[in-house]
């Protein structure tokens, strides 16, 4: 990902806010980059995650149900009123849909968000 998706990403002012991370994380190995000025892409060394016995492809597609649930009581948090379609948006649409339905339904069971609407209209937010 480029320096502005990563900066967007993780929701900072501005990229030079980023810089101070980037350097360092180029300076230990643990990220590369290719391309030149705005086209720089970083990413991690394959061989790092080869020799962290990483298994599997870097997708939130196996993202463990607790992890899951935090992912989307953060999300909501920071998006409040939001609806089923623009929580899937934002937290990873390579989620199915229906699992993010449950883990909503889920927290909503537990108390720990509330819903308000029907059907299409529904919409989350925090207690």
């Amino acid at each position: 990902m480029t320096a502005r998706e990563l900066m967007r990403a993780l929701e900072l002012e501005s990229v030079e806010a980023l810089q101070i991370w980037i350097k360092r994380l180029l300076a230990i190995d643990l990220v590369q980059s290719s391309g030149r000025t705005q086209a720089v892409r970083y990413y991690v060394d394959p061989g790092t995650l080869r020799s962290l016995s990483f298994v599997g492809a870097t997708t939130l597609q196996r993202i463990e149900p607790h992890r899951l649930l935090a992912l989307l009581l953060e999300d909501i948090q920071r998006y409040p009123a939001s609806a089923i379609g623009e929580i899937h948006g934002r937290v990873g649409l390579e989620i199915p849909r229906s699992r993010i339905r449950r883990s909503v339904s889920q927290l909503v069971q537990d108390g720990r968000i509330v819903s308000s609407g029907q059907r299409k209209g529904t919409r989350y937010s925090l207690p």
